[in-house]
């Protein structure tokens, strides 16, 4: 299948650090909403009489409804342009981040949370189609991955600031600071955000067309496989955020503060390797830096499981078998969901749609296992090693990158 939109050949676009930024920080918002809330986890389960489980499931409860709500926006955006439904999606984050504050139950928080997460999925969906409208290839491989220093640092700075908020104030005042970011950035859309897909190179059919490129999306298997990558992969760091909150604080005694700066720089691992690749594609394609980088990370996350059963070396050893693990994770998912893209620019918000709903969804689904578990150390690597297990499986059935012909072969 090959890319017939009408408005191709592009003309070559060079984004600014500004449009680079703002981009960042659209993709950003759902990560940013979720970490932000962190260093609360412990006071949320007190204060609303909830489990470690329940209170996690807020958070893979706005992952499946982002899941559920980029497989509405994406077709939208395809229909009706980029900008309409980011600044609806945006908007309607800022009205259920303060019902959020107002939740009085575990049950409530997680319901407004889902539908949290289905409007600020906007964000999200928007960003990747904005990049596939102008950009293919290693070019769109550079800027997803400079796009990861941006979504990269939003959150690594987010627990401390929601524990500063949470401390100065209450964990509901969290929830606050999560709308008015949502306001800030519906301004700066408004005001400096063009639409990208002009309206001859919108998809204009019924519901039924939207039904056929889903369609025609699912019957392809190398897309699909390409597309649950991403998915394992922020299941993955799904595993370790709703895990770590516990693990530190509560296994290890690490203070609110701590945990913080440790999840910082966990997180200059995640970027780190994200502007790694940035580099690494001018030279190697992106299939090729994918499947040499989930191999190196299952043999990463095997250790980290091994630390976590024997406790040799103790909290220092863990740290760095995760920072490992987290350090070839930025060399994943920006190049699996590139080649997913590749032939579908006619419909990239349908596209990129899917791609986010199954990495939101699959980490939803994968991430609370960490507390079924039992929340400990061992769950949370145990369930990051089966998710990078299965990256490499779907790899290696669903594309030829792990056969004969496909180590030789660029794409």
């Amino acid at each position: 299948m090959t890319d017939d939109s009408p408005v191709s050949p592009r003309p070559r676009y060079v984004p600014s650090f500004k449009y680079i930024l703002m981009l960042g920080a659209l993709a950003a918002l759902p990560a940013v909403t979720v970490d932000m809330y962190l260093p609360s986890l412990p006071t949320v389960a007190a204060e609303l009489h909830a489990s470690h489980a329940a209170v996690q499931f807020t958070i893979s409860a706005m992952l499946l409804g982002g899941g559920i709500g980029q497989l509405v926006i994406g077709p939208f955006s395809d229909r009706f342009g980029r900008r309409l439904p980011l600044l609806i999606g945006i908007s309607l984050h800022v009205v259920f981040s303060i019902l959020c504050s107002l939740a009085s139950s575990i049950e409530l928080l997680i319901a407004l949370r889902c539908l949290q997460g289905f409007f600020n999925a906007a964000a999200g969906v928007v960003a990747i189609a904005v990049i596939r409208d102008r950009f293919v290839g290693s070019d769109a491989a550079r800027l997803l991955s400079r796009l990861m220093l941006v979504i990269g640092v939003a959150p690594l700075f987010a627990p401390t600031i929601g524990q500063a908020i949470a401390g100065a104030w209450h964990w509901r005042a969290v929830f606050y600071a999560l709308a008015l970011i949502g306001v800030v950035l519906v301004a700066i859309v408004w005001r400096w955000m063009p639409e990208t897909l002009p309206p001859k190179a919108r998809r204009t059919r019924e519901s039924t067309g939207v039904l056929r490129s889903y369609g025609a999306l699912l019957r392809d298997r190398r897309f699909i496989a390409l597309a649950i990558v991403p998915g394992l992969g922020m299941a993955v760091i799904l595993s370790y955020v709703v895990g770590s909150p516990f693990v530190f604080q509560e296994e290890f005694g690490l203070t609110p503060g701590q945990f913080a700066l440790l999840f910082a720089l966990n997180g200059c691992a995640l970027v780190g390797s994200a502007q790694i690749n940035a580099s690494l594609v001018r030279r190697i394609s992106p299939a090729r830096i994918l499947r040499v980088a989930a191999l190196v990370q299952l043999v990463c996350a095997t250790l980290l499981l091994l630390v976590a059963i024997t406790g040799i070396g103790g909290l220092p050893a863990l740290l760095g078998a995760l920072w490992l693990v987290l350090g070839t994770q930025g060399m994943i998912p920006p190049n699996a969901s590139v080649l997913a893209l590749n032939d579908y620019g006619h419909m990239a918000g349908t596209a990129a749609a899917v791609i986010g709903a199954l990495q939101a969804g699959v980490a939803g689904l994968v991430s609370p296992l960490v507390g079924v578990f039992g929340g400990g150390s061992i769950a949370m690597a145990a369930v990051m090693l089966a998710a990078v297990a299965m990256t490499v499986v779907v790899l290696l059935f669903g594309t030829t990158f792990y056969r004969k012909d496909g180590w030789r072969s660029p794409a």
